[in-house]
């Protein structure tokens, strides 16, 4: 096993620092050329920079409290992949106290990328990350204090939920139990920003109990999904992928329901060329159609807001035979799905819980 997990952090510290690659060499400077422009602090002219100054003081500084590390206050639980800062201290605060090291945690309500107002910007496009912004002002969190380095970090733990279904009487009591102990799994990995001193990389390797084979350092923002949000905010058609309209099958295209359609013969959807509209409004039909009398349904992934199981629920309310087999261990939809059971045996759905062995997608 050691064997193989050294292979695979070989292969995926090649993949990261390749990702990274392309978002510097190629990605930015694309964009750039196109007006679109993540601006770096040095790049900031005085206009611009009081513009971000207002914005720390006014959205960033009151929702976040440093935690300088002392015998009294401990080193913080990290949630898992949260963004957060380790900075290196001088001198005493306000209170007196020495504390050579703090920790910064990013709340997730934050914006990770900041677009500056049109008429601040040299381009129509213009950005700022949430990093740069605390790097230059983290010095206003410490009064008295002189900020010798900030860095980056985020820490990856184990999200596995360890739960015995053969041993559990109630599985989804278990699940539910482990649920907020997720955030808090033994770290996997350590991403620091590739400025990060070496004194305060062993200390945080330290902290999490991993080594150097688990450490990532990064040239840019430590969690670049937070960038899929830009493609919103940039109104650039020609810059972006053609949208893809899915089909619809000849046999419903003249059909006003789906049961008339399958009445002609089977149908086969083939997702996702064409559309998955059909099963929801065959579900949505069904819900309603007094010669309906059972629905009885499998379902893995739901998320949070499912038309689906706003059906389902319109089934049961109606007094339709709702059977519903529910996968408790769909990763990472767990609460999710335990949600929305709850609310079908709330309005007379019978639900079964389930744990699948094999499931074909």
């Amino acid at each position: 096993a050691r064997e193989v997990y050294q292979l695979v952090s070989d292969e995926v510290h090649a993949i990261v620092k390749e990702q990274y690659g392309l978002l510097n060499d190629e990605v930015l400077p694309q964009l750039a050329a196109e007006g679109i422009r993540f601006l770096k602090r040095a790049d900031w002219n005085a206009e611009q920079r009081d513009w971000i100054r207002d914005f720390f003081f006014r959205e960033v500084m009151p929702v976040i409290t440093p935690i300088g590390l002392d015998p009294s206050h401990p080193f913080p639980r990290v949630l898992n992949k949260s963004l957060n800062f380790a900075v290196e201290l001088e001198g005493r605060d306000a209170f007196g106290r020495s504390s050579g090291v703090a920790i910064v945690q990013a709340p997730r309500v934050l914006p990770r990328v900041i677009r500056l107002p049109r008429e601040l910007g040299e381009s129509e496009y213009s950005f700022v990350f949430l990093s740069s912004i605390l790097h230059e002002f983290v010095h206003e969190l410490f009064a008295g204090m002189k900020v010798l380095g900030c860095y980056q970090f985020r820490v990856t733990r184990n999200s596995d939920l360890f739960v015995d279904e053969e041993e559990v009487k109630n599985l989804r009591a278990k699940i539910q139990g482990e649920l907020p102990q997720r955030h808090f799994g033994d770290a996997v990995r350590l991403e620091v920003a590739n400025s990060c001193s070496e004194a305060m990389t062993q200390f945080l390797l330290g902290q999490f109990n991993l080594t150097e084979t688990d450490l990532y350092r990064v040239a840019g923002p430590v969690n670049l999904v937070r960038l899929m949000q830009v493609p919103d905010w940039v109104l650039r058609q020609d810059l972006k992928f053609q949208p893809f309209t899915p089909g619809l099958p000849k046999a419903l295209h003249k059909s006003q329901s789906v049961f008339d359609g399958i009445r002609s013969g089977d149908i086969l959807l083939h997702h996702p060329y064409q559309s998955f509209n059909p099963v929801i409004e065959l579900l949505e039909q069904s819900a309603v159609d007094p010669q309906v009398v059972a629905i009885k349904m499998t379902v893995y992934r739901t998320g949070t807001d499912s038309v689906l199981m706003q059906s389902l629920l319109r089934a049961a309310q109606n007094g339709k035979e709702v059977t519903v087999v529910v996968e408790l261990m769909a990763r990472f939809d767990e609460e999710a799905n335990i949600g929305w059971a709850t609310k079908l045996e709330e309005v007379g759905a019978h639900v079964v819980y389930g744990v699948f062995g094999y499931k074909v997608h």
